[in-house]
């Protein structure tokens, strides 16, 4: 490299060569003028091949241009800058291997000007040193977030935490968890850290930011534009800082939130903090579904256990009226023919109706009533109850129905299923007392096989929504709206039971049920129920007689309700015989072989149900006609009714007509 080989040029020559770094010199063009064999190794070039070359062409081409614009300004205001003053850059070898590089720089006078000499060492091992001790903290500080969103009680209260974590470990200023509301145009920010309340409060809608966690999880190098998109987005908060990581928080549906993160430097998010971010992200979203999954256990677990409650209230209180009524009807047959007399016994029945009512709503809200389902065509319904609602709702508020006629029929009890939007209307009419508008829609949904949903169980549904622009209901409120008696109503105005209601017929038909509102922007109710698979006919009604001259065994655990259906039969021209519980009923059944029919109560004391006592009977009697009663039905009860084969239920509280005419199916279908 040396053409003359004087004392001091050969001393300079041992010094260059024996430096444990590589080194180069360039002169004021950037021309290597010199480099060491260290230099040449490190870079890959064979002896003598580095004089004369551009310095540029050692480092990536990207960076090339931005070199020489560097190069300039130190050549300018030359200074040493000794090694390990943290310049570091990314070398490319003879063979285009990058690699990084840590440099210094001095400047040195020689006969034909000033040199600048720079010293370079590869900081390959270094590097991976440090990034693997940065990883190590990375992995240490998601598993403490881990363990305190997996210890907290409530996600809510654990989130709040987050934010602080990740800026002390990644030395930003600022992070955020923003979660998205998927029917509100807001967006949620549960926690954050070094952001004002009014960057915070000019967050926009979800449409946006979605979108940005959408680009984000979809593309690797989308981190270089995200500061930019977050300013179009939303200036202030976004403005005062230079970089920013967007990481969506998803769920199977898609983004459900967004975790932020923003730093005063550029570059400050390299692909090991994204992953750290992205390790914090998933962490999170599966802590916020779980919450969530606790959240909607606990709602049904409560609702479950007040269905429990209610239904065996319904039990108890069905067996009442049917007392009740029982003997306002033998009163109504023996009352003279007075006009007060008799407007007493009506009012005294109309309130039996009015308490009747009331239980079938709570026998519904518990899914214990029975439903008669069928293939319902959604046109048709809907069109029916959009005529009808748009003459009862008054001219303030415009009724609007929408459902194709592709949408297929529904499997639901007809009645039970217009009873169900009927309330829903007239609930949205008392939420819009100056006027609104009303929307009933229809369409068919399907949830695949491969779709785990703990709402919907796989297979093709209707779901019916019900939309208001009333007043709408707070968070507060609206965790309770499907428990029964809760009413936002003045006294006398609502009993508390018409969602409930709702609740427990979608439920017990197959299906889901879900309530989205806010305050000032109304409401929306989905109703969610199976497609019928085939139309099924209805059951001819046939008119027949009421009376008949049979012998029918009574059973009833409840003394009085049981004296009153001996004194209906006795009306009714039967001849009866009772017992009070299924041993009783058995007993007789084998001693008094005249028995036409067996008349039951489903629920009996003791440790035998009606349908098992009438299992037992036909064994003795394999062509006997059965009839159940109850007040609290079949679906209460862990037993499958269609393993007795088909049946007829009548529901108390019962009039005399209708055990009459109850009686008279049954006895004429078997005899036939």
């Amino acid at each position: 490299m040396f053409s003359k080989q004087a004392p001091d040029a050969s001393l300079f020559r041992s010094l260059f060569e024996t430096a444990p770094d590589a080194m180069i010199v360039v002169d004021i063009r950037g021309t290597i003028v010199l480099a060491n064999s260290h230099a040449e190794d490190l870079f890959g070039y064979g002896n003598g091949a580095l004089t004369g070359m551009p310095v540029e062409m050692l480092l990536p081409t990207a960076v090339r241009q931005a070199h020489i614009a560097h190069r300039t300004h130190y050549m300018s205001n030359p200074r040493v800058r000794p090694m390990g003053a943290g310049y570091e850059l990314t070398g490319v070898r003879a063979d285009g291997q990058s690699f990084p590089v840590e440099i210094g720089l001095s400047p040195v006078e020689a006969s034909v000007g000033t040199l600048y000499a720079a010293s370079i060492r590869d900081i390959s091992e270094t590097q991976r040193a440090r990034q693997a001790l940065e990883r190590a903290r990375f992995d240490a500080a998601a598993a403490q977030i881990s363990r305190r969103l997996l210890e907290a009680t409530h996600d809510e209260k654990a989130i709040g935490e987050v934010p602080d974590l990740i800026t002390a470990t990644l030395g930003i200023p600022a992070a955020a968890i923003m979660l998205i509301d998927p029917h509100n145009l807001s967006m949620r920010v549960p926690a954050s850290i070094g952001l004002s309340e009014q960057a915070l409060s000019s967050v926009p809608g979800h449409v946006e930011l979605q979108a940005m966690a959408s680009h984000a999880a979809g593309k690797a190098d989308a981190q270089d534009t995200t500061i930019a998109s977050l300013r179009d987005v939303c200036p202030a908060l976004a403005n005062d800082f230079a970089d920013a990581a967007i990481v969506p928080l998803l769920d199977r549906r898609g983004p459900m939130g967004l975790l932020l993160g923003l730093s005063h430097e550029h570059g400050s998010f390299d692909r090991d903090r994204l992953q750290f971010l992205q390790s914090v992200a998933n962490i999170l979203a599966a802590a916020i579904q779980r919450g969530r999954s606790e959240e909607q256990l606990a709602h049904a677990q409560r609702l479950d256990a007040l269905g429990q409650l209610t239904g065996g209230i319904a039990h108890d209180f069905n067996n009442l009226l049917t007392v009740i009524s029982g003997n306002l009807q033998l009163l109504e047959a023996d009352a003279p023919e007075d006009p007060a007399t008799r407007e007493t016994l009506e009012s005294a029945s109309r309130a039996v109706d009015r308490g009747a009512a009331l239980t079938r709503k709570l026998l519904a809200f518990s899914r214990r009533q029975h439903l008669l389902p069928r293939a319902v065509r959604t046109v048709q319904l809907l069109a029916d109850l959009s005529d009808m609602l748009g003459r009862t709702l008054g001219e303030r508020i415009t009724v609007t129905a929408e459902c194709t006629n592709d949408v297929p029929a529904v499997y639901a009890d007809p009645g039970e299923l217009e009873a169900a939007l009927l309330n829903l209307a007239l609930n949205a009419r008392d939420a819009m007392p100056r006027g609104g508008r009303l929307s009933i829609t229809a369409r068919a949904h399907h949830v695949p096989n491969s779709e785990s949903d703990t709402r919907l169980a796989p297979g093709s549904y209707v779901m019916f929504a019900v939309t208001d622009t009333g007043a709408g209901m707070r968070p507060e409120i609206l965790a309770h709206v499907l428990e029964p008696f809760f009413t936002t109503k003045g006294p006398g105005k609502g009993s508390g039971l018409g969602l409930s209601m709702v609740y427990g017929f979608v439920k017990q038909s197959g299906g889901h049920m879900n309530i989205d509102s806010q305050v000032d922007r109304g409401t929306r109710v989905e109703l969610y129920l199976p497609v019928a698979v085939a139309a099924s006919d209805d059951e001819p009604q046939t008119s027949l007689s009421r009376k008949g001259h049979e012998t029918v065994l009574v059973v009833e655990d409840e003394a009085e309700v049981r004296r009153v259906a001996m004194a209906f039969l006795r009306t009714l021209g039967y001849v009866p015989y009772e017992a009070a519980d299924a041993a009783t009923a058995l007993e007789l059944l084998s001693t008094q072989t005249n028995i036409d029919l067996l008349f039951t109560d489903v629920v009996l004391g003791g440790d035998m149900t009606g349908f098992e006592l009438a299992a037992k009977a036909r064994e003795q009697h394999p062509h006997l006609p059965v009839l159940f009663t109850s007040g609290y039905e079949y679906a209460s009860l862990d037993i499958d009714p269609h393993a007795f084969g088909k049946f007829e239920l009548l529901r108390k509280p019962y009039r005399r007509e209708q055990l009459g005419g109850a009686i008279r199916r049954v006895l004429d279908r078997e005899g036939t």
